[in-house]
């Protein structure tokens, strides 16, 4: 097993450095129009109802789910 950990480690260095190279690949310009008060709003609160009233559902329902039926 020692023998083959090097081998592995390299594969493993060798994906995240083909990832770190198309990562710094890419560009990063400005963007071509700013966001407005509608999309920022609109992108707030869909991450609010995914996020947060999903993990509140489970929260407040810890109970329920502890219930061995």
């Amino acid at each position: 097993m020692p023998v083959l950990t090097p081998l592995l480690l390299r594969g493993l260095t060798g994906l995240t450095r083909q990832l770190l190279v198309l990562w710094a690949q890419m560009d990063s310009k400005p963007p071509q129009e700013q966001l407005g008060v509608t999309d920022v709003t609109t992108g707030l609160t869909s991450c609010f109802l995914c996020f947060f009233l999903s993990s509140g559902w489970v929260l407040s329902h810890l109970e329920t789910y502890k219930k061995q039926e």
